[in-house]
Parts: C-alpha cells; sequence; structure tokens
C-alpha cells in the first residue's frame, strides 16, 4: 500500500558536534567530558577518540551539498559547548560562533531548516571539574551559553532543542560510568537528572530573551518503551521517562520516582522556584526512539539480567531499581543488539498525544547500525556503494510507523533519521556505523549508502511505498 507523507511534514537528518564535527583542538575550542573520557584508556573502543571523526569541522560545505543533494529538508545539528566557551564561563571565543555563522548560513543557501542542539553530551571539561551537571551552578552556566547562541543565531535558527536525552547525560555519565564522565555515583546522578532540568528551564528563558526570530522550542528525550509486569514497568518509567517529561511539562516530580529513589538520595537539591523556573513552555517535544526495553522484578535469587539496551559498564544506570531486572527480548536486531520493533514507536507516539494532546512531537532520531559492505559499483559516484537494505528497511517500517500514528491522530511533524553519517559512536568508538553516508575513517571520503538513496527518495515522492 503505497501512503502520501502529511502536508507539512519534515524529513531530515540528524548529527552531533563530538560525533562528527573533529578539529578537538583547534581555533579556541577547549576540552569536554568526552575528550577525556575518549582519551582515558580502556574508557572506549580501540581507544577509539573524536580527535578527528568525519572531520565535519573541514568539510562542512561538502556535507551540506550532499544534504542538498538528498533532498533534505532540516539538519539536525548540535553545537560544541567548549567551542563557544573554552571552560563553559566566560566571554565567548569567535572562532567557534564564526564556524556555527558559517553552517547556518550554509544550510539557509541551500533551502534547509538549521535545527540546533545546545547540548549533545560534550561538556566543558572545566565545568565537570567544578561538580558537573551534579552541581547547581553547572545549569547557571548552560544558561549563559544559551544566551550566547541564542544572540548570535536567534535570527536564524528554524528551532532551538536544549537538551539531547538528557537521560544519557545523568545516568550513562554519572551513575553507570558507561559514558563521559565514567562516575558510578547513584546520588550524583539523581542531582544531575535535576540540573538537567533546571538548566533546559533556565537555557528556555535565557533564549527567548536574547532571540530575535520566531523559532520553535524544544527539547529532545529517548523514551523507553516498557514490556512486562506492572510494578516494574511503573518503576522504570518513572527513572526513565516520567522524571524529566513531568518537571518539564507538568511542573513537578512524580512521587514516586522521589519514593523509590529515598534510599539513595533524598532529592534536597530541588529548591524552592525550581519547579516553576523548569516548566517553561515548549512549541514541539522531539522524540528518540530506537528499541524497546523488556523489565520484571527481580527473584533475589538467579543473576540479575541487564539486557537494558545500554553499553555494560561497572555500575547500573537505575539508581534505586535493584530489585528490577531487564532481560533479552526476541529479535530481529541491530549491531548495537537492539531489537527491532517499530510497532513500539507508534505505541510511544500515541501514549505521548494522549497524555499532552495539544503538544506535536517530532522524531528527532530513529535509525540503526547494520555491518555495511562497500561493494564496487560502476553506475555509482566514485564507483563504490552500499546496499544497506537492513537500514533501508527499518527506516521504511519506522516512517510507517509514524504513519499509523498520525492516522490515529498524534500531531507528528516530521523525521530526522539517524544519522547523516557513520560517526564516532561514543563509547562503541568507530566500531558501530548508523550512518545513511558511509564514511570512510582513513580518507574520509562520503559514499551515499542505498538508505540515502532511498530516503532522498521518499522526500521528492512524499510517498512511502
Amino acid at each position: 500500500m503505497t501512503r502520501a507523507l502529511p502536508e507539512g511534514f519534515v524529513l531530515g537528518s540528524a548529527t552531533a558536534s563530538y560525533q562528527v564535527e573533529g578539529a578537538a583542538r583547534e581555533d579556541g575550542r577547549g576540552p569536554s567530558i568526552w575528550d577525556t573520557f575518549s582519551h582515558t584508556p580502556g574508557r572506549v573502543w580501540n581507544g577509539d577518540t573524536g580527535d578527528v571523526a568525519c572531520d565535519h569541522y573541514h568539510r562542512f560545505d561538502q556535507d551540506l551539498d550532499l544534504m542538498a543533494e538528498l533532498g533534505l529538508q532540516a539538519y539536525r545539528f548540535s553545537v560544541a559547548w567548549p567551542r563557544i566557551q573554552p571552560t563553559g564561563r566566560g566571554e565567548a571565543n569567535t572562532a567557534g560562533l564564526d564556524f556555527y555563522d558559517r553552517l547556518v548560513d550554509g544550510l539557509l543557501e541551500r533551502g534547509i531548516r538549521p535545527v540546533a542542539t545546545l547540548y549533545h553530551w560534550d561538556l566543558p571539561q572545566a565545568l565537570e571539574d567544578n561538580g558537573g551537571w551534579p552541581a547547581r551552578d553547572t545549569a547557571s552556566a548552560f544558561a549563559d551559553y544559551a544566551a550566547i547562541m541564542g544572540k548570535r543565531l536567534g535570527d536564524r535558527v528554524s528551532t532551538w532543542t536544549t537538551l539531547n536525552e538528557p537521560w544519557c547525560s545523568a545516568y550513562l555519565g554519572y551513575a553507570s560510568g558507561a559514558h563521559a564522565p565514567g562516575r558510578t555515583e547513584h546520588a550524583a546522578a539523581l542531582a544531575a537528572v535535576h540540573h538537567l532540568n533546571l538548566g533546559h528551564g533556565l537555557a528556555l528563558q535565557a533564549l527567548r530573551s536574547e532571540v530575535s526570530g520566531d523559532p520553535d522550542y524544544s527539547v529532545t528525550l529517548n523514551f523507553h518503551v516498557l514490556r512486562g509486569e506492572d510494578d516494574a514497568v511503573r518503576q522504570i518509567d518513572g527513572l526513565a521517562n516520567r522524571v524529566f517529561l513531568q518537571p518539564m511539562l507538568e511542573g513537578g516530580y512524580p512521587t514516586d520516582v522521589i519514593e523509590d529513589t529515598a534510599s539513595v538520595t533524598d532529592w534536597a537539591f530541588v529548591r524552592d522556584g525550581d519547579a516553576e523556573a523548569i516548566h517553561q513552555p515548549i512549541d514541539v517535544l522531539g522524540v528518540n526512539y530506537y528499541s524497546t526495553t523488556a523489565v520484571r522484578l527481580w527473584d533475589g535469587r538467579s543473576e540479575r539480567l541487564t539486557a537494558d539496551g545500554h553499553k555494560g559498564a561497572a555500575a547500573s544506570p537505575w539508581p534505586g531499581a535493584e530489585r528490577v531486572e531487564f532481560p533479552p527480548q526476541p529479535g530481529p536486531y541491530t549491531e548495537m543488539g537492539w531489537n527491532i520493533e517499530p510497532a513500539g514507536l507508534t505505541e510511544l507516539l500515541l501514549d505521548l498525544h494522549r497524555r499532552y494532546p495539544d503538544l506535536p512531537l517530532m522524531i528527532t532520531e530513529n535509525g540503526a547500525a547494520f555491518a555495511d559492505e562497500v561493494v564496487p559499483d560502476a553506475s555509482q559516484p566514485g564507483g563504490l556503494a552500499v546496499h544497506d537494505e537492513k537500514r533501508v528497511a527499518y527506516v521504511r517500517d519506522h516512517v510507517g510507523a509514524v504513519l499509523d500514528a498520525v492516522d490515529a491522530g498524534a500531531d507528528v511533524r516530521g523525521y530526522f533519521v539517524w544519522s547523516l553519517l557513520d560517526n564516532f559512536e561514543w563509547g562503541y568508538g568507530y566500531s558501530k556505523r548508523f550512518g545513511i553516508v558511509r564514511v570512510d575513517y582513513e580518507t574520509l571520503e562520503r559514499i551515499p549508502k542505498d538508505s540515502a538513496l532511498w530516503f532522498a527518495d521518499l522526500g521528492r515522492t512524499r510517498r512511502l511505498d
């Protein structure tokens, strides 16, 4: 069955600064927690770092031309905070601002909407040295940085996103240690949750005070779509989803999350006025979805299962949830070991629509890592091709799942495929490829995969077959 995309439905792709930019020590950029983490032996697969990554910093014009050739309507990128403020405080680095000026102007020249994310995990190392996200001062520093960006780019950016996946920043960074800065302190992780929420609210206020255009304001959350027993689902839903959704969109923390984590922290870091500061209006909610997660109550005797889809680490990313375990789910799977379940995306969108019926939704990340093979193909520019049928099927089925949700009443405004380029996949280094464009990490050559060509055709025809 052929289905038409809704009128105005945006098709785009996304990247993140540390994953693609490289130029880690150029033009005044300071070190981030990911520079420190990736250069620490044993933290990242094969000792990989983002020092060069895809060299997008130097090759952005080539990449913008590629986006235009693929017919992308929007590009979601993140700003590297340490490129703007090398220590996370003080005057802005002119060279860093100039880079994003050129990037945004280049997008607009090609008719592509700039969607800017202020924070995609690369916290300036100096701020981490002063406590990081568990420290309240980081939230105020983030607001100052947001004001700088809003003043410089606020006349041209189409959508401002404050945070990308604060769940990962808080829990993988400060609870399990799987991500930078690599700490394993459950109380600190919950303090980070709050200060990320607070930073979101303060940043929105700062942006609105400086922006001269009329953009949309947003935040992007990575939702855990849960399968399993009722009380296990309730507890993990609280830690994964509601601890961000409710403060941001309803004005307060879920009581059950505070009770579930009482043995970890007393939540004294929440101060009078914080709820109001966090609860700022947004125009669209960014939704990141890749797979579902199974949960059940642990019997306390057998080996506790931890197949939650996140990179294994020394500690659990789930503060106060020691009684919950995460059994494996049936396949098929991507190279990340994540199960493929498009229906979970439909379910998530409809659940969010029921809960917040007046809030538009946007798929800000969805995609898959597979083991791609480069093959000779004389019909392609450069004579090489990547026939990634599994990724084409994944993206096609998930776009279909979005349309199912739209047909059932959800207000979904678009879909950004993750990722535009193969890139530095955090703790997995360069071992996992999500891109619809192949990057040869030796030569940095770009090769559009079949998934890129398919996505371009979807944008051209506006019809899903």
